[in-house]
């Protein structure tokens, strides 16, 4: 059974789609195996190793924060880079954002130490039987929707040079779902001090993180906190994955403690 929040998650990311994103959600809601994945990969993360949310919720959430940045891209005439290439179209590229994002986690059912890998891995089945179901007579361009597919997923921690702009949405997507929510369980089924707990306390302090559009570059993202340990969460988290990602040059960062001074960083 999904949760409220999962479940809540899900209208939300349906009733902003049309066209192929749209099967392709539907589709990826609707998979035992994509559900019980995720599922898995919150248990390992929140259970066995007392880390913070990875699971359903984590990985909606990041769908929703790329598939928010291509739209502002889009609505700035930046093109993505299979629409530059000739190879899909805007659509078409959404698809593969869509799917990276969604699956971007399921390697945490694995354990955390290269999970990322973990995620490819496991994704490549899931995406074969995805872009097969919608485009069955196009295998040149599911080849490349699951090549950028497989670029966010492998690129999201920041450690794997990545180079289109789809693949580059995903680590700053990624990286926005740091809002005090996302550390809630762990904290509440440890009370207790140990190694790692500045993500979780720092994540904590970060009271929301909006994505619109930006004053001089096409999107702004901004990093609202009640105390300025959330620092660490956007200097040592978000930054670094904005920094490798090519989508760089077309973000705004700005973080605030409340009633302080923003600090602008890109």
């Amino acid at each position: 059974m999904k949760s409220p929040k999962e479940q809540a998650l899900d209208r939300l990311l349906v009733k902003q789609l049309s066209g192929k994103p749209l099967e392709a959600a539907k589709w990826l809601l609707a998979d035992p195996e994509v559900q019980a994945l995720q599922d898995y990969a919150n248990t390992v993360s929140i259970v066995r190793l007392n880390y913070n949310d990875h699971g359903p919720v984590h990985m909606r959430v990041v769908t929703l924060n790329a598939l928010r940045m291509a739209g502002l891209l889009a609505d700035a005439g930046v093109p993505l880079s299979i629409e530059k290439e000739g190879v899909g179209s805007l659509e078409d590229a959404r698809v593969a954002v869509l799917a990276a994002a969604f699956l971007h986690d399921i390697g945490m059912s694995i354990g955390r130490e290269d999970h990322e890998k973990h995620s490819m891995l496991l994704a490549m089945p899931v995406l074969d039987r995805l872009l097969a179901a919608l485009y069955p007579l196009a295998l040149p361009l599911r080849i490349a929707l699951r090549s950028l597919a497989l670029e966010g997923i492998i690129g999201h921690m920041a450690r794997t040079k990545i180079h289109s702009i789809e693949a580059g949405l995903i680590p700053v997507a990624d990286g926005c779902d740091m809002a005090k929510g996302r550390a809630r369980i762990p904290m509440m089924l440890n009370e207790d001090p140990r190694a790692g707990d500045i993500h979780r306390y720092s994540a904590a302090a970060v009271e929301s993180v909006s994505i619109g559009k930006g004053r001089q570059r096409p999107i702004r993202i901004h990093v609202q906190m009640m105390q300025s340990v959330g620092f660490f969460q956007v200097e040592e988290v978000l930054l670094p994955k904005i920094n490798i990602s090519p989508v760089r040059p077309f973000i705004e960062l700005v973080a605030q403690v409340r009633d302080e001074k923003p600090r602008q960083y890109v």
